[in-house]
């Protein structure tokens, strides 16, 4: 009988640290909000909480799933070490083997199938929202993409026999402007002329690859919050993969629709900025900048001579 209250005494005394721990972990996480927590360890390695609806969704399950994969960390990492200092040899007397003991071993078979059924769950709930798609956006916008180049046409409808109202156009000597609305349900209709790319913006915390042929990928989203942001092409294209860029300039619905009223008028992007109340040097993009396709003074293959573009 003493031996096995000797032997009771430190299991509970275990199990009831455990607990304790636990709940303790779990009161100070209720305690502090995903974006709290994200912005004090730089997001944990995205760039931000993200500019619409879904990007938030997706910035609390990203927050919220490394939270639970540090909790497990360091209850794993706090019970090797307890034991390698509470068990460390202090003689030649062998200590008390134990062949095994079921409630642990369900502990441990139980809890991995928990934390993979719960996070199958909510990320389940977070792609479906983010994939999902309205019967009704209120704006279209068809993605064209091109090497090395984008164009953003701006729709009546959805689908391959809605008509082009307005389009915006990227050259060589202008980076092409997305200008979009916050608080709308925006869809992207994406298509490619050449090869396979991939409309990203890091904001977005979301990147859809852009197909040629028949298929068109679609997504939406909808902007909360106004601002300036650079977007990329993310997939490799070709020799000037890396200078496909866009900016995606989000402005309040009234400034949208004066943009969109000149574009459909005839005016230039440009143009149409101005009359959205952008002046000077915010007419154009700020965020990046055209890419020299001459090459004089950088060729790769050539110093003094033009490499291409003439």
């Amino acid at each position: 009988m003493g031996v096995k209250s000797t032997a009771a005494r430190p299991r509970a005394v275990r199990l009831a640290g455990l607990g304790v721990g636990t709940v303790t972990l779990l009161t100070l996480l209720t305690g502090c909000s995903a974006d709290g927590i994200g912005s004090a360890f730089g997001h944990f390695g995205w760039p931000g909480k993200g500019v619409s609806l879904q990007a938030h969704k997706m910035y609390d399950l990203w927050i919220a799933s490394v939270i639970a994969a540090l909790a497990v960390g360091v209850l794993v990492w706090g019970l090797i070490f307890w034991c390698v200092i509470r068990y460390r040899k202090r003689g030649d007397e062998l200590p008390v083997q134990t062949r095994f003991n079921m409630p642990m071993e369900v502990l441990y078979t139980v809890t991995p199938v928990l934390v993979v059924c719960i996070l199958f769950y909510y990320t389940a709930i977070v792609q479906t929202d983010v994939d999902k798609l309205s019967r009704n956006p209120q704006q279209v916008v068809e993605v064209v993409a091109f090497k090395w180049n984008w164009q953003f046409n701006y729709r009546d409808g959805v689908g391959k026999d809605a008509h082009t109202v307005a389009s915006t156009l990227g050259t060589s000597d202008q980076i092409p402007l997305l200008v979009l609305p916050t608080g709308e349900k925006i869809r992207f209709e994406e298509t490619s002329r050449d090869v396979i790319h991939s409309f990203w913006v890091p904001e977005l915390l979301f990147k859809r690859d852009v197909f040629p042929g028949n298929v068109r990928n679609t997504f939406e989203v909808t902007l909360d919050k106004e601002g300036r942001y650079v977007g990329r092409c993310a997939e490799l294209c070709g020799t000037y993969h890396a200078f496909m860029q866009f900016e995606l300039v989000v402005v309040s619905p009234d400034r949208f629709n004066r943009f969109l009223g000149a574009l459909k008028g005839g005016a230039t992007s440009p143009e149409a900025m101005g009359a959205a109340g952008f002046t000077g040097r915010e007419r154009y993009a700020v965020t990046t900048e055209p890419f020299d396709t001459r090459r004089q003074n950088q060729s790769w293959y050539q110093s003094d001579t033009v490499a291409s573009g003439k």
